[in-house]
């Protein structure tokens, strides 16, 4: 079987530059290699025949002769001495089947860092101004980052010749691999700086400003944009992350955009009824209390709690009632009392119906056992 014209093969001009011819025969080599044709002989064909144009187009020697006397003048040598430049394209493919991009610097983004900041309710409420102070990597002032010794400079990696990655041969194949010993960087420091011992980067404290948003809650998160810890080998930096905790409050709890207290009232208030104050975050407000009122019973103060930071209006102070009940009482109380809960047993159920209640159905469980 006669074999087609090299040039036809991989579809280029008979005067394609070796950039043009290795083009082509990436792009082939990609569409039928073995490992994306598993068990297509077609595919395998194609690429052997593939792999043979490209082996003779880019050798001068091989080409000039192919040119003049065609397959005859390059028969027996097309998989010989042409392997070099073979396996220079080929690993380029390799690191495109499988996710590489050749060498490159190793230039990493610094970490993002977090802080944990503790604040007061109030503080969240109206939002403040603090300062933090963060330990953190920064670039050494004394070498600029560089890792080297003021008055020398890194020199090229010998192992890479400043590629950053040197290639291994293993058979037919050729893989490249991050340089061990400059780690990727192509360049290797002789005389390290004697701040930061070669890394380039320095342990440091530094302090913040940081505003805090009216509304915040707790666990939420205020990225700060390149506060992180500084890049290696002139990468960005990393973002500082605050994360906000609310110290526990005397009076209110939180939740979400509302505020929740208990209120201690007097017997007499809860039975009577009057007017008693409350706190709020603004200062004070007043709340009519009825008579007969329960432990239990919530009183909701419409606009006194907190306006989110993703709210458009705030939330609301839920009182919660709690009948307190007298302590280190005097005869004279002690009599009176005595003498209200006389009175008060002559006709039960009227003055107290929750209690009432409760022993109806307690007698009625207990008639069932």
């Amino acid at each position: 079987m006669s074999k087609r014209d090299y040039y036809q093969v991989l579809g280029v001009s008979r005067d394609a530059d070796e950039a043009t011819i290795k083009k082509a025969y990436r792009k082939l080599a990609m569409k039928y290699h073995p490992d994306r044709n598993a068990g297509d002989v077609k595919s395998e064909e194609m690429f052997k025949e593939a792999k043979e144009a490209y082996e003779v187009l880019t050798d001068p020697n091989k080409r000039a002769a192919y040119d003049q006397f065609g397959h005859a003048g390059v028969e027996g040598s097309a998989a010989g001495a042409g392997a070099q430049g073979f396996s220079d394209a080929f690993s380029d493919i390799f690191s495109d089947l499988f996710g590489g991009r050749g060498a490159r610097a190793n230039v990493h983004r610094g970490s993002d860092l977090r802080y944990n900041l503790e604040i007061s309710l109030e503080q969240a409420a109206r939002g403040t101004e603090t300062k933090i102070r963060i330990p953190t990597m920064e670039i050494c002032d004394v070498c600029n980052g560089s890792g080297a010794k003021p008055g020398s400079s890194p020199k090229t990696c010998p192992t890479c010749n400043g590629h950053g990655q040197v290639r291994m041969q293993q058979g037919f194949f050729s893989i490249q691999q991050t340089c061990p010993k400059c780690h990727g960087s192509g360049k290797v420091i002789t005389q390290p700086c004697t701040s930061c011992h070669g890394v380039g980067r320095v342990k440091q404290h530094k302090t913040l400003n940081v505003k805090i948003p009216e509304g915040v809650d707790d666990g939420d998160r205020i990225r700060i944009s390149g506060e992180g810890e500084a890049g290696v080998n002139g990468g960005p930096p990393g973002d500082l992350y605050v994360v906000v905790h609310l110290s526990a409050h005397s009076v209110f709890r939180r939740d979400g955009d509302h505020l929740h207290c208990e209120i201690p009232i007097s017997f007499t208030v809860a039975a009577l009824g009057g007017e008693i104050e409350v706190p709020t975050l603004e200062g004070h407000a007043k709340i009519k209390v009825p008579a007969e009122t329960q432990t239990g019973k919530i009183f909701r103060l419409r606009g006194k709690g907190i306006k989110g930071v993703r709210s458009h209006d705030k939330g609301d102070l839920l009182c919660h009632v709690a009948v307190e009940t007298p302590v280190k009482l005097t005869s004279r109380q002690k009599e009176l009392l005595e003498e209200l809960e006389a009175i008060s047993l002559k006709d039960g159920s009227r003055h107290s119906p929750r209690a009432k209640s409760w022993m109806d159905k307690a007698r009625e469980f207990f008639s069932e056992k």
